[in-house]
């Protein structure tokens, strides 16, 4: 006999506005949670899927309105308990978790201390030492760091991945039985997101805690979710197994979600290949250190080793991918290539001209064709601003157009990257996230820049969006000759994108490649480590129980002798512990900086196909 349901949808609608001129968001959403299951809700952005969780804890306020519907938790229709009633339950039966952990908590008291007194709240009669170790041991479970220390730490000291771990720790502190997860591996680099589906996982079947997983990444569904609902437009569309769904999805709405999940090994379609032209960016033996106060000590400060030595070239009208965990120092480059701070040593060269060594004018001149787009399409823009004068300051400030001629040219680069310019007097409240994010490429490129540094320019964009934006990046750099410069977690838009890859790992590039050589062969166990930890809808030729890692990177003020990664290595040897190993160059073009051949790394799991349709052969080993 079949368990009773945890959690019951029942025909639930909300609107947006007053009845009369109310617009329909969630449309008679119907659906069940099994008691310790996980249940998978995925859709585009704007399909309803983060209104639809919060329904589920009922934090539906004005102006949206639920019309219609219950929301049924052990035999109690949510909607309809008093707010005190349902703050008793939210927290402590029922948890959410959100897309951004960096504004979950209090910025002014330490995360341990926030999450002990929600503890102690719950539970009153527990003393601070108990409950002190409580959280302890929950932060040590999800696998934070030197969990004790990190108790008094606060919120800014903390990773992305850290942050997350700890909303899941605050979400799991009372032993919930319902658990909503909204998005939230989404920001998150692959080895950290691989590590909270696992998380999630654990403790799910340790705690019997059920699970509402949304996603816009059908991989990730799939790496955790038992069944998986589908919706489009605010209703659901399809419903079943998840393996089921994988296999044989019905709905022609389910498979084109299916179709538009980015290939990393099957079918990736054309990869851009690197060209001969010539040298645009130069970086050699860039450096970056900051001296940071030691906590311990009154005037003792200690030393951040936040890029070190890193090297490379990008040729006119390339696409070169960056990638690597949080805290690798790719951010840190982005800043010193885009002259916003000055590299300790080493030398940046654009067009054979050297960045650092400019000043005033000069440097004013040189930024106008070397432009750094953000991450945040919501921060990154002005709300006060139209969408016009926006794009037009980087004209005013240049002194390159006025009057009718800067609005001719806003216009057109408006039209360039798929703006009306019916929307130029327009403020950007109420533009999508991929509207938003147009708004920033337009203000880049109305100075028509050789080079653009995109620093997780997509990653806050759900696939459809991204592919969108990607194909937009493609004609800019057909028609103009932009060379661009991608640096991501996300390992399928840079597959899609780029010609050449490198890869950061505690401030040093450790391999760069071409495209097929990095996904295909990658000589270095931490580039392995990536690939394996990717969600997606494929067979891995790079198995997690090979190369998935635990825990966070070392602490770049005590970066250990020798390899850098060997900490994290499942195949470290002697050498590994005593010697740094060089990037040393490979057969096939590529570098790699690890003392392992690749005969002593396991072999991939299935056989993959070069671009021309060849195997993909074994390069020699140093």
């Amino acid at each position: 006999m079949a368990a009773e349901p945890l959690l019951k949808v029942e025909n639930l609608s909300i609107c947006l506005g007053s009845a009369g001129a109310a617009r329909p968001l969630i449309s008679n959403v119907t659906f069940a949670v099994k008691p310790k299951s996980v249940l998978g809700i995925i859709g585009e952005s704007g399909a309803g899927k983060t209104l639809l969780s919060r329904a589920l804890v009922n934090w539906v306020r004005p102006p949206l309105v639920i019309t219609a519907g219950r929301v049924i938790y052990r035999d109690r229709d949510l909607l309809a308990l008093p707010e005190t009633d349902m703050a008793r339950l939210r927290g402590r039966e029922i948890a959410y978790i959100g897309a951004n952990p960096t504004t979950a908590l209090d910025p002014t008291v330490p995360v341990g201390h926030q999450i002990e007194e929600k503890l102690r709240t719950i539970e009153p009669g527990l003393s601070r030492q108990a409950a002190r170790k409580r959280v302890v041991d929950l932060l040590d479970a999800v696998r934070i760091p030197s969990a004790r220390s990190r108790f008094d730490e606060y919120p800014f000291q903390f990773s992305g991945g850290m942050m997350q771990r700890a909303m899941i720790v605050d979400a799991l502190i009372s032993n919930p039985k319902l658990l909503v997860a909204d998005n939230i591996t989404q920001p998150l680099d692959v080895t950290v997101a691989a590590q909270i589906l696992r998380l999630l996982r654990d403790l799910q079947r340790d705690f019997g805690t059920s699970i509402v997983f949304v996603s816009s990444s059908f991989g990730t569904i799939v790496d955790i979710a038992d069944e998986v609902v589908v919706l489009d437009k605010g209703s659901i569309v399809e419903a079943q197994d998840t393996g089921r769904i994988q296999r044989n999805p019905v709905h022609p709405y389910t498979k084109d979600l299916l179709a538009k999940v980015p290939r990393l090994w099957h079918g990736v379609g054309s990869i851009p290949e690197a060209n001969a032209e010539p040298v645009v960016l130069s970086v050699r033996d860039v450096a970056k250190t900051y001296a940071v106060k030691d906590r311990t000590s009154l005037f003792r400060k200690n030393r951040v080793q936040a890029v070190r030595g890193v090297s490379f070239e990008v040729r006119r009208g390339e696409s070169l991918g960056l990638i690597g965990e949080s805290g690798c120092g790719k951010s840190t480059l982005s800043r010193l290539l885009s002259s916003l701070e000055p590299p300790d040593h080493g030398a940046i060269e654009v067009n054979g001209v050297d960045v650092a060594t400019l000043r005033g004018a000069a440097l004013l001149s040189m930024r106008r064709r070397f432009q750094l787009l953000l991450q945040d399409p919501y921060t990154s823009i002005p709300s006060h601003v139209s969408i016009g004068a926006t794009i037009a300051e980087p004209l005013r400030i240049h002194r390159l157009a006025s009057g009718r001629g800067l609005r001719e040219q806003v216009c057109g680069v408006m039209q360039d990257v798929g703006l009306s310019p019916d929307l130029y007097d327009a403020l950007p409240v109420g533009l999508s996230a991929g509207q938003r994010q147009r708004v920033n490429i337009a203000r880049a490129m109305v100075l028509e820049p050789s080079v653009l540094i995109l620093d997780e320019t997509l990653s806050a964009l759900d696939q459809v969006e991204q592919a969108r934006l990607l194909d937009l990046f493609d004609n800019l750099q057909r028609k103009h000759g932009i060379t661009y410069l991608y640096i991501s977690h996300d390992l399928a838009m840079v597959r899609r994108a780029c010609a050449r890859i490198a890869v950061m790992y505690l401030g040093k590039i450790v391999e760069i490649g071409d495209n097929e050589t990095i996904f295909g062969e990658p000589a270095h166990p931490y580039t392995r480590t990536l690939l394996s930890s990717v969600s997606t809808v494929e067979e891995k030729p790079f198995l997690p129980k090979d190369y998935l890692l635990e825990g966070e990177p070392p602490d770049p003020i005590h970066i250990p002798e020798g390899c850098s990664f060997r900490s994290r290595c499942p195949f470290v040897i002697e050498t590994c512990r005593n010697v740094e190993p060089p990037l040393s160059p490979r057969a096939g073009g590529s570098a790699a900086a690890c003392h392992l051949g690749l005969d002593r790394l396991p072999a991939p799991s299935i056989v993959l196909k070069a671009h021309n349709g060849s195997d993909l052969k074994r390069m020699d080993s140093l």
